[in-house]
């Protein structure tokens, strides 16, 4: 019997010894250019993922701006999909308790501010419309009641916790990535379900700092044993470490902060000129605390800056080491506020006058983290790494396990956890 589950065991680690894939489509999306700064994160803290518990007292918090600054009839939905974030083929009623839409009613007009606009906030779920199922929902806001007049999508997760997850960081034991990336061994504990075939019916995902556009999937279990799944493997669960993150501190749009080359001042605008950035691959690794990508809206001179913040015209560059464009290469500015799409919204220009790679966009009163994505522009898949990679970095990381079951329709997401490249590794300190 013994010898039976062995083979079990050596099989499962063969059949499933595929590389993990990466989840590269970008379902949040902005479709109307009057919205601006839209949060979707755990309440009270603007940095964290949102997660609802089913049947708990949590609660996620929804915020954006309209800067055409009129009252609008906003509504939301909730939409649910599978892992892979495609919407499943089953009714809303099968999964939302209560109305399948809803009204956004909170909203105030922006005040001290030089920019008009009207800003919304909702928390959700409301008593009144709840998910009733776990897995991935995308959250969709649209006009008029009418989803044909989409405002813009949110991605949320709703779990039902099932699954014990633990892990740590490591460093991988390939020669060529041992200084450079970082690796996840994991166990996932699924006593709480009672599976057929745990490593066929059980998905992880994994996300670096919050991010879906690099996040892998696919990842297979190394070892079954019982109701403990490990995921150990040398080839699987390895990240580039990259660099802390570039940040900009636009807390306040008088005092000029060290990243902010100069600043001009309008009757009702501003501009603000960042400092111009160039390539880090190759410089030396320093670590300072940051948002891992993420941004928090803040202000210095304001009680509440979600409605008083005020909104600046910021101005990136970016100097190349010889002064000429990439060849055939496109350049992203990149990070949470941009939803790490690599559309016309994000891509950087070269200026031949100032040889550099500039461009501009509205930002809110806030503190900000940031970085630059260079692709192929035939293959945008194809990244060339302007940040370097050193695998002292500090990273947050968060583990998804999914369950479904043969007769389900869809994913249920029954485990949640989350490790940090320096505060979870052991022996390590700074």
């Amino acid at each position: 019997m013994r010898f039976k589950k062995l083979l079990i065991i050596i099989f499962l680690g063969c059949c499933f010894s595929f590389p993990a894939v990466s989840v590269s489509q970008n379902v949040e999306k902005i479709f109307m250019p009057n919205i601006k700064t839209a949060q979707l994160f755990a309440y009270g803290n603007q940095q964290g993922l949102p997660v609802y518990t089913l049947n708990s007292s949590d609660r996620i918090e929804l915020d954006f701006d309209d800067m055409e600054g009129s009252v609008k009839s906003y509504y939301y939905t909730f939409v649910l999909c599978d892992y892979n974030w495609v919407p499943v083929n089953l009714s809303a009623f099968d999964y939302i308790k209560g109305f399948t839409q809803n009204r956004i009613s909170t909203y105030r007009y922006s005040s001290i501010a030089l920019t008009r606009y009207t800003h919304y906030q909702a928390i959700l779920p409301d008593r009144n419309s709840a998910p009733s199922k776990s897995g991935n929902y995308l959250l969709k806001v649209f006009l008029d009641g009418d989803t044909t007049k989409l405002a813009f999508t949110k991605q949320m997760l709703v779990l039902d916790q099932k699954a014990a997850v633990t892990g740590e960081v490591v460093q991988p034991f390939s020669a060529q990535l041992f200084s450079t990336h970082q690796k996840l061994r994991m166990s996932v504990n699924i006593s709480g379900i009672n599976s057929f075939s745990a490593a066929q019916q059980v998905k992880v995902v994994i996300l670096q700092n919050n991010r879906w556009d690099n996040a892998q999937k696919g990842i297979p279990p190394t070892f079954v044993r019982g109701n403990v799944l490990e995921y150990n493997s040398e080839n699987i669960a390895i990240f580039p470490a990259g660099k802390e993150w570039r940040w900009l501190d636009l807390r306040s749009f008088r005092l000029q902060t060290d990243r902010v080359e100069n600043a001009t001042y309008h009757k009702d605008a501003t501009d603000i000129y960042v400092k111009t950035d160039i390539d880090r691959n190759g410089q030396r690794y320093l670590y300072f605390p940051d948002y891992n990508g993420m941004y928090k809206i803040v202000s210095y001179e304001s009680i509440n800056p979600f409605w008083q913040g005020d909104y600046a015209t910021v101005h990136f560059s970016f100097a190349t080491a010889d002064g000429k464009p990439y060849p055939k290469k496109d350049l992203y500015l990149a990070g949470y506020f941009t939803g790490y799409e690599l559309s016309d919204t994000w891509k950087m220009n070269f200026n031949e006058v100032t040889g550099r790679y500039e461009t501009s966009t509205m930002m809110k009163q806030g503190y900000y983290n940031y970085t630059y994505l260079c692709t192929d522009r035939d293959d945008l898949s194809k990244k060339t790494d302007l940040e370097g990679n050193y695998w002292e970095t500090e990273n947050s990381y968060t583990i998804l396990v999914y369950y479904k079951s043969f007769t389900d329709r869809y994913d249920q997401l029954i485990g949640v956890g989350s490790i940090n490249s320096r505060n979870d590794r052991p022996g390590f300190s700074f």
